[in-house]
């Protein structure tokens, strides 16, 4: 078995290394290469692992929380083994472990920080037994893949209670995530914001309308976004659990502000939602038995990177790439969007490749009349689905420049424009977008 795993770490490191090479991630090959030649081989290596392994699942923020609790921890000088990339189906996780081994085909990791894709839990969560679970959020994504949220939310429910002792970190201002956790047997603590800090204008699909243990419409308070915010169950009593871990004074615009527990947190991210995000891996630090004492220093230093509001300077031009994949990231996109008051163009690209799910029906329900602000200069749409994307602008009399070549449509906005570039990619244009940025940055250093 040690000579099986061997032969798994080295070939997953020489197939990552020839994948990079070739301008490609390889993360998920080299898992798919390390599971071929050592079927254990994820077992094996998780249990290596001296401390406690955290699982991020949910809809939205998973690749951002999961990045962001691995830097926190390591900012507590632990050693972490993490799915940086995003890559969280079996064979993507697989990989972290491969990749982050020694050549004796031995891991040195006090902590392991795995995003896990909420279908793809049934095979991963059987062979690493994580400790604990943040559950973001469960949103309508990927209808031909996932199904309704019924389905992903029995899934979840079936893997939690097969990990017994693993302690749930939730969302508990989603009534989904927050029913899933109480229902489940497992022992959880909740996160969120009790207050309101901002009118919701927008007409979003609020899938959380009504109550999972009994059926009737659920009453709001108000909402965040989505189906976020403070909601009661009136005929059954089902309620938004107390926050143990609650942002308070929550502050938003070009830096986000909140304390929780008494600690002030700041970073200078756009979009509401990362308030999510952050709150959610001070939680998992927290969790693990630290005070947080560093989280403000990780926060300064910390790039969200792949694609996750990731900046780049490009001449004269400010570029922010960002994925929106589900009606209720890219309303959300568009709300980070608008925390920009200054002229600004847009790229929107849209793929119908198998990992973002071929019907992109979702389009439709997603607020793109709030494009025709006056700050949006000008929108180009690109990618395999462009047409699909114009003829959905056109229906709220948006009027859209058609570049099917994302590189080209990039590129025709980088010379006379606003100097303010804002590129919003779902899920398989999001890694050939971000290697293009760079590409261009480097023409122009």
């Amino acid at each position: 078995m040690i000579i099986r795993r061997l032969l798994a770490v080295w070939a997953a490191k020489g197939a990552g290394w020839l994948c990079k090479k070739m301008g490609r991630q390889g993360v998920t090959w080299a898992g798919k290469i390390a599971l071929k030649i050592d079927p254990h081989i994820l077992e094996e290596l998780s249990a290596q692992v001296r401390e406690k392994t955290f699982t991020v699942c949910g809809t939205n923020g998973k690749t951002t929380t999961n990045n962001m609790l691995c830097a926190a921890l390591e900012a507590e000088g632990k050693k972490v083994v993490c799915n940086h990339t995003g890559s969280n189906m079996l064979n993507g996780v697989a990989a972290a472990y491969a990749l982050a081994a020694g050549l004796n085909g031995r891991l040195d990791a006090d902590y392991a920080c795995i995003e896990v894709d909420e279908a793809s839990t049934r095979h991963v969560f059987p062979r690493i037994h994580p400790d604990y679970m943040i559950l973001t959020n469960l949103f309508r994504d990927q209808l031909d893949r996932y199904g309704e949220i019924d389905i992903t939310m029995n899934i979840l429910k079936e893997m939690m209670k097969k990990v017994p002792g693993m302690r749930v970190i939730v969302n508990g201002d989603d009534a989904l995530s927050a029913f899933l956790a109480m229902s489940s047997g497992n022992s959880y603590v909740s996160y969120g914001i009790s207050k309101p800090v901002m009118e919701n204008k927008t007409n979003e699909i609020r899938e959380g309308r009504f109550c999972k243990q009994c059926g009737e419409r659920l009453v709001y308070r108000f909402y965040h976004y989505s189906q976020l915010g403070d909601y009661v169950c009136p005929n059954c009593g089902f309620h938004r659990p107390s926050h143990d871990f609650d942002a308070e004074n929550v502050t938003v615009g070009d830096q986000l502000s909140f304390y929780v527990k008494g600690r002030h947190i700041t970073a200078n991210y756009k979009g509401f939602y990362n308030v999510y995000n952050i709150l959610a891996a001070y939680a998992g630090v927290c969790m693990a038995g630290f005070s947080g004492e560093h989280f403000n220093d990780m926060l300064k230093k910390f790039n969200p990177e792949n694609g996750r509001m990731e900046q780049f300077r490009i001449g004269g031009t400010s570029v922010i790439l960002n994925l929106a994949k589900n009606p209720a990231g890219f309303n959300q996109n568009i709300s980070a969007v608008f925390q920009d008051p200054s002229p600004k163009d847009l790229v929107i690209t849209i793929n119908d490749n198998a990992q973002d799910g071929t019907d992109i029906s979702w389009l439709w329900d997603v607020d793109f009349d709030r494009l025709g602000e006056e700050s949006v200069k000008s929108v180009v749409v690109s990618g395999i689905r462009c047409q699909d994307m114009r003829l959905r602008l056109k229906y709220v009399d948006i009027q859209s420049e058609l570049e099917p070549d994302v590189e080209k449509a990039i590129r025709s906005r980088l010379k006379g424009h606003t100097g303010n570039l804002y590129v919003l990619v779902n899920y398989t244009a999001l890694y050939s977008t971000h290697n293009i940025l760079k590409k261009i940055q480097g023409e122009k250093a």
